[in-house]
């Protein structure tokens, strides 16, 4: 589930190995890409961190947030 905190949504999400995290941020990148909203985002091994907000909106949580979540959601 996504967590709200400092003005931006957050999630971990854990796969079993680097090259399953690693297609999960490819996907990401063409959502967020067709969408033209971009996260912040870590990724250490199996694990990837992603934090959405809106930068031009001053880093807050607007629909693109909500919208690009739900879309990461469903993957």
């Amino acid at each position: 589930m996504w967590k709200e905190t400092d003005n931006q949504l957050y999630r971990k999400f854990v796969f079993n190995n680097f090259i399953d995290a690693f297609a999960f941020m490819t996907k990401v990148a063409i959502l967020a890409e067709k969408a033209n909203h971009h996260p912040t985002w870590k990724n250490t091994w199996s694990t990837v961190e992603v934090w959405l907000s809106t930068h031009d909106a001053g880093n807050t949580i607007t629909e693109k947030d909500l919208e690009l979540s739900k879309a990461i959601d469903a993957l």
